[in-house]
């Protein structure tokens, strides 16, 4: 991963707290360390969506080509236009989207025009259809049916200019980014290759969807998740399945991961417990930067790198594993993909509809239900916050963040919220 600097010297630093590093301060200890990938491949307009452009792009033409209409209505002179009373003047043709008028527009002269047409030689001005009547030879519009000239035309290279860059390296290609490519007749991109990320679960107890479940055991949800978020995101995803804490077979996949992808992501053994063979084989095959942090849900939370790899180690609570993700690991993907000027999700204010009940001291993403009132909007909790209780994350469409110093909060209290929608 080529870090600037050796993340032991990081984890090293002298506001660093192996217990509680600051959420700000390991999102600005992520960014050091991510480089994006720099390989290149070619691809139809229509196959890159949610790709990210490896060049810049320069349009070969302007955007419109032609001055044309804005709306359907009547091309004219507005020298023509009778300022305080109604105008009769001389219909002459039509100029439709792809068959525009041949002539040019005299004076006392209309053609009558359709959205996107070119305009006439000679015509500055479309007045709407709604403020004119056609007559027999020609048509009246009505008085102060334009109050300038050059109302209600698209003027050539009104969206792009010749030569003009339409979009830098790495901008991310939505829906709205391939139309304009195909507006300049771009048919194909050069885009970064897909990042690729492989994951697995830890733990003795779990058992994969089609599994028969023994006492003590449960089902792997997090992989699932994962994977969801995953793709959202254009990566290519490399599911590892499920590897039990044994340290021999946990080396393996690590080594295996390691070897295969740009990202290592595992959900479980980062809390340093008994069994957690996690912590021991980073010393042996990387570095890490941090393994907790002052916040809740996902408070045994590991950042550093595996092999050549970045590597993030998730908490294994269902809830804890979707927050930090979208806390810390989706922002720092959409980096490693080549976006630029990646920033955090905006978060903006809402009242408090019901009470929440927190400790002071680290920071909390509670989950919640965001809903618009008559001066606003409110936001209440979905229950109960529990870290295991996925259900939580499905009802949510937001979280409310709250801050290290707040304690419990009364309904009437402005809180932050940080949108779901989009994310999950």
């Amino acid at each position: 991963m080529n870090p600037p600097a050796s993340l032991r010297d990081a984890s090293c630093a002298d506001d660093y707290d192996p217990n509680s590093m600051p959420v700000e301060r390991a999102r600005a200890l992520i960014r050091q360390f991510l480089s994006p990938v720099t390989a290149i491949e070619r691809l139809h307009v229509r196959a890159a969506l949610g790709r990210v452009l490896a060049d810049s792009i320069v349009s070969p033409l302007a955007v419109p080509g032609h001055d044309n209409s804005a709306m359907d209505g009547w091309a004219v002179r507005f020298a023509d236009l009778v300022p305080d009373g109604a105008t009769t003047l001389r219909r002459v043709g039509e100029s439709f989207a792809g068959r525009p008028f041949a002539g040019e527009v005299q004076p006392g002269e209309a053609v009558r025009i359709f959205t996107g047409a070119v305009m006439p030689r000679g015509a500055d001005t479309v007045v709407m259809q709604e403020r004119a009547q056609a007559i027999e030879a020609g048509v009246t519009i009505t008085a102060g049916a334009v109050t300038k000239a050059g109302q209600n035309r698209r003027l050539a290279g009104e969206d792009l200019a010749t030569g003009q860059v339409v979009f830098e390296r790495g901008q991310p290609l939505r829906p709205a980014e391939l139309g304009m490519l195909a507006s300049i007749g771009i048919a194909e991109v050069g885009v970064y290759r897909r990042l690729r990320v492989a994951f697995f679960s830890t733990g003795d107890e779990l058992r994969s969807v089609g599994s028969t479940l023994r006492e003590g055991e449960i089902y792997d949800s997090n992989r699932y998740t994962l994977f969801g978020m995953l793709q959202r995101l254009g990566c290519e995803a490399l599911d590892m399945g499920v590897v039990p804490d044994v340290p021999a077979r946990l080396e393996a996949a690590f080594t295996t991961a390691a070897a295969n992808a740009d990202v290592v992501i595992t959900s479980g053994g980062v809390s340093v417990g008994e069994a957690d063979y996690v912590k021991m084989l980073l010393d042996k095959l990387g570095e890490v930067v941090f393994w907790k942090l002052a916040m809740k849900p996902g408070r045994p939370l590991a950042y550093g790198r595996v092999g050549g790899a970045h590597f993030f180690g998730l908490p294994g609570n269902p809830v804890a594993v979707m927050v930090t993700f979208y806390e810390f690991v989706r922002d720092a993907l959409r980096i490693l993909q080549g976006e630029r000027d990646v920033q955090p999700v905006p978060r903006f204010t809402a009242r408090l509809a019901a009470p929440v009940r927190k400790l002071p001291g680290r920071v909390e993403f509670q989950r919640g239900i965001l809903a618009p009132t008559a001066d606003g909007y409110e936001v209440r909790p979905t229950g109960e916050q529990g870290s295991a209780i996925l259900s939580s994350m499905s009802r949510a469409n937001c979280f409310i963040v709250l801050p290290v110093a707040s304690g419990d909060l009364r309904p009437g209290a402005m809180v932050e919220v940080q949108l779901l929608e989009g994310l999950i």
